[in-house]
């Protein structure tokens, strides 16, 4: 089973992936074409929740998983490019399962002891 933490970061990485397709493909050229600069301010604001929510789940994650920092940083500027969250949650996919790997290889060689 995938941790809790981790879980967390991946389902607030997508949610902040797709806060910003909306906020720049949607709510700017409405803001700019249509003159409707409230659908960027809802949508930033919206955005901007999710965005600290991302962050924070970045801190949690290095914090209880204790990955390398570089994926902090990483997961913290890929949340600026477009879709940049969505190729990163799948290197955040694989070190999941790695993890699961090694903590379900450690259970096992527990119980041969």
């Amino acid at each position: 089973m995938e941790r809790k933490e981790i879980k967390f970061l991946r389902t607030m990485g997508i949610w902040d992936g797709i806060s910003l397709l909306v906020l720049l493909g949607i709510a700017m050229p409405l803001k700019y074409f249509a003159d409707l600069p409230i659908a960027v301010r809802i949508t930033g604001s919206v955005h901007g929740a999710i965005f600290i929510t991302y962050a924070i789940a970045i801190l949690i994650v290095q914090l209880r998983v204790k990955w390398a920092f570089f994926y902090s940083v990483i997961a913290g500027a890929v949340a600026f490019i477009p879709f940049g969250n969505f190729v990163f949650d799948k290197h955040i996919k694989r070190y999941s399962d790695s993890l699961q790997a090694k903590e379900k290889k450690a259970v096992q060689n527990t119980e041969v002891v």
